[in-house]
């Protein structure tokens, strides 16, 4: 213990009040043990402050404006003005009423909240630093504890976060005003969901890519749909080249300068460069060697399926212990580790995970893809269903996509599912329902699905699968 500390102990001790922590130390009081949450910045972490909430707001605005600005195919005319400021504000009240009610949820259930900076100072004490001058600092011992302290930005060589004029994600979601011009390294999820925004809001929008399309993790089929609308709305690809630099530009603005494999250079306008070429965990300030606990290479703690560390008594959520880096992955893990630590027999044993990206259409998958299952050594069965077949997707003006079922041929067993277009990410709870409990595409297909409806799609993907489809050609 530090000279001048206050002293205090608690049976669970939590680092980071993100998705996972603040869920673990509710589940934990819950649980009837003595629980302290320690944040350092603002309760919900990352993705209520500064990612999935206040992008998914942006999304929700810019595309409600344009689709209301390009529905004369339904006899709908209408030029719809965005007032951005006013726009923003909105958005930072839902994040505020979020984080707002985090901080409640925490108290009503008992946890300990305590502002300030965590770090080890040994495998059952911490430091947490107060910020602000004379805030002083305390320490705590704890019996267990669970690190949550997510993930941040990745930044890249010649591309500091301190410019103004260079963007993470945390900037580009706090924006003020609008760039005439934005470039964009990096078009994964991140990348793509932020061009949507902005290409809606009428910037000139650039995407510099070094692979040869957006969403690599995702099958072409699926990242093509999204590229070609996102081509629609007016963002430029330049695919196969990477972010070498920038240089200051004759008319007050940037050029982002780029270099192919081949060495060919290029350079392309810009007024704010985003970069979004990853996170990486937050892990560098928590001194966890003092209790025992080392990083991989790339700074992420080793976790068993009880989301225990190497050191039994610690455990780590979300994004500090790998992928699926998922704000939903996180509190399930958080849930996992309080209940570990409440002595259930809690372990990590989902057999999917859904995915989401929130582009213009939507992108959902859950389980296996067909190449998956058959590396795994599946007889495979798939079905498919397109968006431009279905009747509500005809009465939404939105008919871009498919939905894909991915099952075991002999037994029938529901593998995975992929879906490109409208609600995606609604759409793939019923999909992950079915992998989780052992669905059949029988016991999908005779489950009654409400007309009209997106959701018959699912069916109908189902039925394609088992060569019975009504509304779509069998495969």
């Amino acid at each position: 213990m530090v000279v001048g500390d206050i002293a205090t102990g608690t049976e669970v001790l939590v680092i980071g009040g993100g998705p996972g922590g603040y869920v673990a130390a509710i589940r934990a009081a819950q649980n009837g043990l003595d629980t302290t949450l320690v944040e350092k910045d603002a309760y919900g972490g990352a993705c209520l402050n500064r990612g999935c909430i206040p992008s998914k707001a942006l999304i929700t605005a810019t595309g409600l404006a344009h689709e209301a600005g390009t529905a004369e195919f339904m006899g709908i005319h209408a030029d719809p003005a965005i007032d951005f400021a006013k726009t923003v504000e909105w958005k930072d009240d839902v994040v505020d009423r979020l984080t707002g009610g985090v901080e409640k949820l925490c108290k009503a259930n008992g946890v300990n909240l305590i502002e300030g900076e965590a770090s080890f100072v040994d495998a059952h004490t911490a430091r947490v630093a107060h910020g602000g001058d004379g805030q002083g600092s305390e320490s705590i011992e704890f019996e267990h504890a669970i690190v949550a302290t997510g993930s941040r930005p990745v930044e890249i060589p010649g591309f500091s976060f301190a410019e103004e004029h260079v963007w993470s994600s945390t900037e580009a979601l706090a924006a003020d005003s609008v760039p005439d011009r934005l470039a964009i390294v990096g078009a994964g999820y991140i990348g793509m969901e932020l061009a949507t925004v902005y290409a809606k809001l009428d910037a000139e929008v650039t995407v510099v890519e070094m692979l040869d399309d957006v969403l690599p993790p995702y099958e072409d089929d699926v990242s093509r749909v999204v590229r070609k609308r996102a081509e629609e709305l007016g963002v430029e690809f330049r695919f196969g080249e990477g972010a070498s630099g920038w240089s200051e530009a004759n008319d007050g603005g940037y050029l982002l300068e780029t270099e192919t494999e081949d060495g060919e250079e290029s350079s392309y306008p810009a007024d704010r460069i985003l970069v979004a070429v990853g996170r990486s965990p937050v892990t560098d300030a928590l001194d966890l060697d003092n209790a025992g606990i080392e990083t991989d290479d790339g700074g992420f703690i080793e976790t068993d399926d009880r989301t225990r560390t190497a050191v039994e008594h610690i455990h780590a959520v979300g994004d500090v212990a790998g992928e699926p880096m998922l704000a939903h992955a996180a509190s399930t893990e958080g849930i996992v580790a309080a209940e570990v630590i409440a002595g259930e027999p809690a372990a990590l044993d989902q057999q999917a995970i859904p995915a989401a990206v929130f582009t213009d259409p939507e992108v959902a998958t859950a389980g296996l893809t067909e190449a998956e299952a058959e590396e795994a050594g599946f007889d495979v069965a798939v079905g498919q269903m397109p968006f431009n077949a279905s009747g509500r997707a005809l009465t939404t003006g939105h008919t871009d996509g498919f939905v894909r079922i991915v099952a075991d041929a002999e037994a029938g067993f529901v593998l995975g599912g992929q879906i490109v277009g409208p609600e995606a990410s609604e759409l793939i709870a019923e999909v992950t329902l079915a992998i989780e409990m052992g669905a059949t595409l029988e016991d999908v297909a005779g489950t009654v699905h409400t007309h009209p409806t997106l959701a018959e799609a699912v069916m109908e993907a189902v039925e394609n699968a088992q060569g019975q489809a009504i509304h779509t050609l069998n495969r």
